[in-house]
């Protein structure tokens, strides 16, 4: 095998597709890189068995071949060499020398026969989302996918397609996130509704791919699989098995108190406050709401936070407290001016929502205090 291809391309190439390499690989293999020569290039592929990223780079292709090569080693090599050009030589035993420049590296690789096939969803039916948005809206929502938990489904992220709208959907069991895009879908075989669980940590990197503001990124569905391509990137993973929680049921349908207030305001209140209550025992604010005042209040052995904003009250006056990481992740993730906290009692959940429309819900469970 050998080519020749600009360094900037080989890096842009190997950066996106070691992202699917993982921390503790179940073979061998998938510690590596595979690269193959194509018709009009090469292919840079990882694996780590679920989920599999490939990045096509253009090059001047002189030998085809391909071979397997240490997937991190390989890139932070390339990651350091000079602008320029490089040139990939392999020999009859497997070892590939990369020149750039006055610098020379060699690398002992294995062969590809063992290396997992990306599946190819390609002939399935295409969906297309704007890249911008949809890496809005996924930042948006992982913080409260789940880790770990007995129920796999919620270490994914949901999402759902209806002909007017995308819905994506993170839950840990503390707090839920909702993204909504409103938009006409055509969804395959004249379904009105698709649903897929993609892992948090898909989500994540397909987030970190989508680079281009102005681009589209194309999304393929079968009842195991997701793949998305991205430009020169092509990304498919399993989906998680089982039932996804019916969110819906969760989210209460009236209320007795509904607050709003400024969201910088409360942000930085919130995040003054969680100073003095990271110091406690139990790490809570705890929130008062009268008519035309919020009061957000910790304290701890080392002292107390007082903060009084300015707020609209609707309905009944209430006290409420909540883990201060719990409540303060939701509402750095929202965006407008303004929003609205919605209460019915002291223990039941509290819904962050715009003050119109619904592009966004948040829900926090709140933490029962004995005074």
């Amino acid at each position: 095998m050998k080519f020749e291809c600009a360094a900037q391309d080989l890096v842009y190439g190997l950066v996106n597709a070691t992202r699917a390499l993982s921390a503790r690989p179940a073979m061998q293999i998938l510690e590596g890189v595979l690269i193959r020569t194509e018709e009009e290039g090469i292919s840079i592929l990882c694996s780590d068995g679920s989920l599999s990223i490939k990045a096509d780079v253009k090059a001047s292709v002189s030998v085809p071949g391909e071979v397997v090569l240490p997937g991190r080693l390989l890139t932070e090599i390339v990651r350091k060499l000079p602008e320029g050009t490089v040139s990939f030589d392999m020999n009859e035993k497997m070892a590939v020398t990369l020149r750039c420049g006055q610098s020379r590296s060699t690398i002992t690789g294995m062969a590809a026969g063992e290396f997992p096939q990306m599946k190819d969803l390609i002939n399935t039916h295409a969906m297309h989302f704007p890249q911008k948005k949809l890496r809005d809206m996924i930042s948006k929502v992982t913080f409260a996918i789940a880790l770990q938990e007995s129920r796999q489904a919620l270490t994914g992220c949901l999402m759902e397609m209806t002909p007017t709208e995308l819905r994506l959907v993170g839950l840990d069991g503390f707090r839920l996130a909702l993204q909504v895009y409103h938009e006409d879908f055509v969804l395959p075989d004249g379904k009105t509704e698709l649903k897929a669980i993609v892992p948090g940590r898909v989500m994540t990197e397909l987030s970190h791919i989508m680079t281009d503001d102005n681009g589209m990124a194309t999304f393929h569905f079968d009842t195991t699989h997701m793949m998305a391509v991205v430009g020169n990137i092509t990304l498919v993973t399993s989906l998680l098995a089982g039932e996804y929680i019916n969110y819906r049921q969760i989210l209460p349908s009236n209320w007795l108190t509904r607050v709003s207030v400024k969201r910088k305001e409360l942000q930085e209140a919130i995040e003054r406050a969680s100073l003095m209550a990271k110091e406690g025992k139990n790490n809570l604010i705890r929130m008062k709401a009268t008519d035309g005042n919020l009061k957000i209040t910790s304290n701890s052995e080392l002292g107390d936070v007082l903060e009084n904003l300015d707020a609209h009250l609707e309905g009944e006056e209430i006290e409420i407290a909540f883990n201060s990481r719990y409540i303060s992740d939701v509402i750095k993730n929202v965006d407008e001016e303004c929003c609205t906290l919605s209460m019915n009692t002291s223990v039941s959940p509290c819904v962050i929502s715009p003050l119109e429309g619904e592009s966004y819900l948040y829900l926090v469970l709140p933490v029962r205090v004995y005074n």
